[in-house]
C-alpha cells in the first residue's frame, strides 16, 4: 500500500489514524470547537463546512479556512462538504459544490479534500487533476446511510475510487445487522490483500458498527473517525476510548 505522508502524520503506516470533524456554524463555535478538538490531539482534523451557516459565501469560507489553517499548524487538514444525500446538513448545485472545493484547493491552506464518488464522474476527474496542480491530497468518498452494499459492491466502489485517481478511498455503510458488519470488514480485507494500491478508510455506523472503528488495522482501515464537540455520523465515541483500544490493537498486533 502507498504511505501518504502530510506533514508530519504517516496515512497507511502504523496505527490508523484518528480523525476528528469541527461541526460549529459559525466562526466563534468553530474556533472554540478547534480549541477543545486540539486539547485530545487528533492526527488530523476535518472541516464539515456543510455546517457552516455562511457555506453560500465563499468569501466567509475562504476567510474561515484561512483561520481554521493558522490554527492548525502541523495537524494534517482535510477540507469536507458532505453533501445532503450523502448525510450532509445541506443541499447546494453542482457548481456550489465545485466552486467551494476549487476555493479551498486553490487556497493552499487545506492539506486534503473530500470527493464523493457519485458526484458527477466528468467533474470529479476534474477536481481531482485541480487538486494534483494545487498539491492537495483527494480522499474519493461514499456513504449509505440506509443499507450495507454487498461485498462485491464495496470492493467495485473502493477500486472505483483508485482508478479516477484518489490518494485515499473511503466508504461508510450503515448494517442493519452483525452479517452486514461482517460483510463490510471482508469487503476491507479483501483491498488490503488483493488491491492495495492507495490507502482505504472504511467503517460501518452505529452501534452496531462500532467494532469497525475499533478494528481497522486488522482489516485494512488506515483512519477512523473520532467525537470532538460534536458526533458527524452514528457510532463515533471519544478520542481517549478510541486510541485506548487502538493502543492494545496495535500492541499486540
Amino acid at each position: 500500500m502507498n504511505i501518504i505522508q502530510i506533514k508530519n502524520v504517516k496515512i497507511g503506516q502504523g496505527m490508523p489514524k484518528v480523525i476528528v470533524p469541527l461541526m460549529g456554524q459559525s466562526e466563534i463555535e468553530l474556533i472554540e470547537e478547534l480549541k477543545a478538538v486540539k486539547e485530545v490531539k487528533p492526527d488530523m482534523i476535518e472541516w464539515r463546512v456543510d455546517e457552516f451557516k455562511h457555506v453560500d459565501h465563499l468569501e466567509s469560507v475562504q476567510a474561515m479556512i484561512g483561520k481554521l489553517s493558522k490554527q492548525l499548524q502541523d495537524i494534517p487538514f482535510i477540507f469536507t462538504f458532505r453533501s445532503h444525500k450523502e448525510g450532509g446538513n445541506k443541499k447546494i448545485t453542482d457548481q456550489a459544490y465545485v466552486n467551494l472545493l476549487t476555493i479551498a484547493m486553490e487556497s493552499k491552506a487545506v492539506d486534503l479534500i473530500d470527493i464523493e464518488l457519485f458526484f458527477n464522474e466528468e467533474k470529479v476527474k476534474s477536481l481531482i487533476e485541480e487538486a494534483k496542480a494545487n498539491h492537495v491530497h483527494t480522499i474519493l468518498s461514499n456513504h449509505d446511510f440506509i443499507k450495507t452494499p454487498t461485498k462485491d459492491e464495496i470492493i467495485s466502489r473502493l477500486q472505483k475510487m483508485q482508478e479516477l485517481g484518489a490518494d485515499i478511498s473511503k466508504i461508510a455503510v450503515m448494517p442493519n445487522s452483525s452479517a452486514d458488519v461482517l460483510t463490510l470488514l471482508d469487503a476491507t480485507n479483501v483491498m488490503k490483500t488483493k488491491h492495495k494500491d492507495v490507502p482505504i478508510i472504511t467503517m460501518a455506523m452505529g452501534k452496531i458498527g462500532l467494532i469497525s472503528r475499533l478494528t481497522g488495522q486488522v482489516f485494512g482501515s488506515v483512519a477512523t473517525f473520532a467525537v470532538g464537540k460534536h458526533v458527524s455520523a452514528p457510532g463515533q465515541i471519544a478520542v481517549a476510548d478510541l486510541r485506548s483500544v487502538l493502543d492494545v490493537i496495535h500492541k499486540e498486533g
